[in-house]
């Protein structure tokens, strides 16, 4: 709740209530859930809020840092609340995304530099495979 007060304060948004419990479902999913899945988990608690509200605060949560997209792979956005440096590894089959941890992957470094005028941000791995219970599927079949 301080990082969320405190990135607010910074960025001038309001703490509504609103983007509190959308904020508090993202950091409380280990599955770096959709718009979707965090809208039906928010609407329990606010029933009247809105998919086109809780995809307007996940916009504004991705501007301000207070949540990452993880993407690849995936034909919708997926989110990551965990703001500490990892690496994903996600399955190419069911698009499970699991974190790995930052240590468990050698350091990565660009061997040139960028090209004239670009500027890293981040940098981040992703490991593409299948998960237990799609590679236990596969040898089944």
């Amino acid at each position: 709740m301080d990082l969320f007060r405190s990135r607010c304060a910074s960025r001038g948004l309001a703490c509504t209530h609103q983007r509190w419990v959308i904020y508090r479902a993202l950091m409380c999913s280990v599955e770096h859930p959709s718009p979707e899945g965090i809208y039906e988990q928010v609407r329990r608690e606010v029933p009247s809020i809105s998919l086109a509200t809780v995809y307007k605060t996940i916009k504004t949560f991705v501007e301000v840092g207070l949540v990452r997209e993880v993407s690849p792979e995936h034909a919708t956005v997926r989110l990551d609340a965990n703001l500490e440096p990892h690496h994903h590894f996600i399955c190419l089959r069911c698009k499970a995304i699991h974190d790995l941890r930052e240590e468990d992957i050698e350091p990565v470094r660009l061997r040139r530099g960028l090209p004239n005028g670009f500027r890293a941000e981040r940098t981040t791995v992703e490991v593409l495979g299948l998960c237990p219970m799609c590679s236990r599927d596969e040898q089944a079949s």
